[in-house]
């Protein structure tokens, strides 16, 4: 049965068997569970599923149910928008706490962001295979010797390790999308240098807000009373910087200084 991808879900099938093995392989030996996030028609599922481990899917398009039932079980198949899914409930019902949980998913390009970052504090995900937009993915590892960030994406550098994967033409989907994509490989860091997510994410988000303005101005726009020439003595850069400049270490001590 074959169901055309729906544009208004950002859907494109990946039908490329080298960069489909490449996926399903990345952390198989690893995880004690599979979840995928818009497995669609199954087209990673399949492959998943040969690893013989608990696969459990959320999808949010109900017209694919059938071909996925012949992937798992109908209990850990999940038809619902990723974006509102209760991922406390799901890890304490389906007792996963302690489970080394393996995400995998093709992103769709219009919610690729807010989903990734959903996923950053979730403990027992301890590795992903995760496909972007190849200018969203690059954000979220590090490219240079720099170790510098890009922005929100870039708050992953605190919670895990990553690598580029496989890179990913429009010709390896169906349809072709308009841009190029890449496949980034998670592996979480035993110990993150911020545990706060929240206020860490919420630092992020702010710093970033004004990434055309110097750190100075965002940062005294959003606390008038912050003594500015007295951070910048603490620090080891200049606050007439764009946050952009910044490497994750320096954010992160900016963070603490502030916090």
């Amino acid at each position: 049965m074959y169901l055309k991808a729906n544009k208004a879900l950002g859907q494109h099938f990946l039908v490329s068997d080298v960069v489909i093995n490449k996926i399903c392989q990345d952390y198989a030996d690893e995880c004690d569970v599979i979840i995928e996030v818009g497995p669609g028609p199954g087209v990673l599922t399949k492959n998943l599923a040969s690893h013989k481990k608990p696969l459990y899917l959320i999808e949010k398009d109900n017209r694919f149910k059938d071909i996925l039932l012949e992937c798992t079980t109908e209990d850990k198949i999940f038809i619902q928008d990723a974006l509102d899914f209760n991922w406390s409930d799901f890890l304490e019902k389906e007792s996963l706490i302690d489970k080394k949980i393996w995400l995998v998913s093709n992103l769709p390009y219009n919610v690729g962001s807010v989903l990734f970052v959903q996923f950053l504090p979730i403990e027992p995900i301890k590795y992903m295979s995760l496909m972007f937009q190849k200018e969203v993915g690059q954000k979220t590892y590090i490219r240079d010797a720099k170790n510098q960030m890009n922005g929100l994406l870039s708050l992953s550098l605190n919670y895990f390790n990553s690598r580029m994967l496989a890179k990913v033409s429009p010709g390896c989907f169906n349809p072709p999308p308009k841009v190029d994509s890449i496949v980034v490989s998670y592996q979480r860091k035993a110990s993150p240098v911020i545990n706060d997510f929240e206020s860490l994410n919420a630092f992020t988000r702010m710093l970033f807000s004004g990434k055309r303005k110097q750190i100075s101005t965002t940062l005294k726009t959003h606390n008038p009373h912050l003594d500015t020439a007295d951070l910048e003595d603490k620090l080891d850069f200049k606050l007439n910087l764009r946050a952009e400049a910044l490497s994750f270490d320096q954010v992160i001590a900016l963070f603490t200084y502030i916090s």
